[in-house]
């Protein structure tokens, strides 16, 4: 597990960060806007907001399946300033290849890429709340890939 960066996350998706210095101020001076921090791609349907709470996981993290969303992409953003375990694979044969694993930092959220193979969603501290941004809509958005063997996810 080693700490997410743009260029490293680039081929599964697009990290979005707020630190450094916001795009523009707005609101008065009183808020900074972090413009177009990420590309929602979706064949039909239309882009969702749906809430998540999810159970804080611990290290090591046993990952056994990984899934994937052919029709869309899907944003993670937590609602709190915690960090989140991040794990993603490129594709081999309609499979996910050797899994990475990555960590953010506070004020990171992701936008995977569609049909990326990646784990769900692990919030290591924090609430687990999370606003998920996804394509809803007909059709099959979901494939799983469940290993014979589980990788186990440790710090490094």
């Amino acid at each position: 597990m080693e700490p997410i960066t743009a260029e490293v996350f680039a081929p599964f998706g697009d990290l979005m960060d707020c630190s450094g210095d916001p795009d523009k101020i707005i609101n008065q001076g009183l808020c900074g806007r972090f413009h177009d921090r990420a590309v929602l791609d979706f064949d039909g349907g239309r882009a969702g907001i749906s809430l998540f709470q999810a159970k804080l996981r611990e290290l090591p993290y046993k990952l056994d399946m990984m899934e994937r969303h052919p029709l869309g992409s899907q944003a993670f953003i937590p609602m709190s300033m915690e960090a989140f375990l991040v794990i993603v694979a490129q594709d081999t044969g309609n499979r996910p290849g050797e899994p990475s694993a990555f960590v953010t930092q506070p004020g990171q959220a992701i936008n995977f890429h569609k049909n990326t193979w990646h784990g769900v969603l692990t919030p290591i501290a924090g609430s687990g709340l999370f606003a998920v941004v996804d394509r809803i809509g007909a059709g099959e958005n979901l494939e799983e890939h469940w290993f014979d063997t589980a990788y186990e996810v440790v710090e490094n």
